[in-house]
């Protein structure tokens, strides 16, 4: 900015008041901080600033360039943020907001929509300007909401305080470091001729080892009993569920987790985008399996069996992108250094396996087990043992 005297002097030249005034007015504390930063790097050096104000490198350079470009003037330090210091209120008429609270405590559950006509009626003697449903909803987002919850009393008719159950939501800043640390859970729905039927899905997010199964049901207690099949099979102990908010995965499977103090979360509503392992491997599940195979979602047993096949071969020999198309699931739990100390179930591998029972009826046979088990030798130091319990 270019200060013109107003002596009528030189013109462009700058009188001691015009500079009073310019670093009285025009230069914020903010500005003089950083300036003190600046001159704080270039005496002690970038590591002394990082840690005694939190400065990155790149915040540092920034300042010096805009320092330079203004011929060392400290006002190119002040922020550039263009946002409005005073903010506009809202105001609307008194008697039309209070008859929107009324209608919000006597119908609690009714959306701006639904209040628009009602509102509309009350406006039209008094000659008021009817607000829009948008308007509605802004209005009753800036007083809370207005809403009340339906009161609960006990046997004596005390009021007791609302029950609300508030479900725990996955950090946007978790990543599963070790096999188990975090395992995802969905289900795909298909129709057969007419006729609904569910896959339930399961993926370990580090190792991408994988699990799923057919069934007629879409409750609780069937994804529970999934997830005790997922605890047969897979060798290491699950520290945190990550699901959708389906009912299926409430209740029953809600209270195991809570009785094997599992912490169970849950993604945000309408965000599929957090739970995206498991969604890419339903996509992949259903191209490459169910696809061809809806038919026999009509007899579960049979679909399942097929299923079995195609995810020893999944986990055990089909490469997977996150190990840049190298290694299978099983083939990554194998080159780790931490395995299981011993295997889940009775046949006497060592800490040297990594075991997998997949079973296809809830009654495991340990005979069958034995008899049926197959080794494929993925490296020079570790075998993968994977044991089948066909029916």
């Amino acid at each position: 900015m270019r200060i013109t005297s107003i002596n009528r002097g030189v013109k462009g030249s700058r009188t001691l008041q015009e500079y009073a005034v310019r670093f009285a007015y025009m230069i914020s504390e903010v500005a003089k901080s950083r300036a003190k930063i600046l001159a704080f790097w270039k005496k002690y050096g970038l590591e002394a600033v990082e840690e005694a104000y939190g400065v990155k490198r790149r915040t540092l350079f920034l300042w010096q360039r805009k320092l330079r470009e203004k011929q060392g003037r400290l006002e190119a330090l002040n922020c550039g943020s263009r946002a409005p210091k005073k903010i506009r209120q809202r105001r609307y008429d008194w008697r039309m907001v209070e008859e929107i609270t009324r209608l919000r405590f006597e119908h609690p559950n009714l959306g701006e929509k639904k209040l628009y006509p009602l509102l509309f009626e009350f406006c039209l003697p008094l000659k008021l300007r009817c607000p829009k449903p948008v308007t509605i909803g802004r209005i009753i987002h800036d007083k809370g909401g207005i809403r009340t919850a339906p009161l609960r009393t006990n046997g004596k008719g005390k009021i007791l305080p609302p029950k609300r159950h508030r479900v725990v939501r996955k950090p946007k800043d978790m990543v599963a470091t070790h096999p188990g640390h975090l395992v995802a859970l969905d289900t795909v729905e298909r129709f057969v001729h007419g006729i609904r039927r569910y896959v339930i899905t399961c993926e370990d997010i580090n190792s991408r080892f994988a699990f799923a199964w057919g069934t007629t049901s879409h409750a609780s207690k069937a994804a529970e009993e999934f997830f005790e099949q997922w605890q047969r099979i897979f060798p290491y102990p699950t520290t945190f569920v990550l699901t959708d908010n389906g009912s299926e995965f409430k209740k029953y499977f809600s209270a195991r987790l809570g009785e094997l103090q599992i912490t169970h979360y849950h993604t945000y509503p309408r965000t599929p985008k957090m739970n995206a392992h498991v969604e890419r491997f339903n996509r992949t599940i259903q191209e490459e399996f169910v696809d061809y195979h809806a038919v026999l979602l009509l007899e579960t047993a049979t679909f399942n069996e097929k299923l079995m096949d195609w995810l020893l071969w999944y986990n055990t020999k089909r490469v997977h992108h996150a190990f840049k198309n190298k290694l299978s699931p099983v083939q990554y739990l194998a080159s780790l250094e931490t395995l299981p100390v011993e295997c889940k179930t009775t046949c006497g591998h060592t800490a040297h396996c990594v075991y997998a029972q997949i079973c296809y009826s809830h009654h495991v046979s340990a005979h069958n087990v034995r008899n049926q088990r197959k080794s494929t030798k993925l490296s020079a130091s570790a075998e993968l043992f994977v044991c089948i319990d066909p029916l």
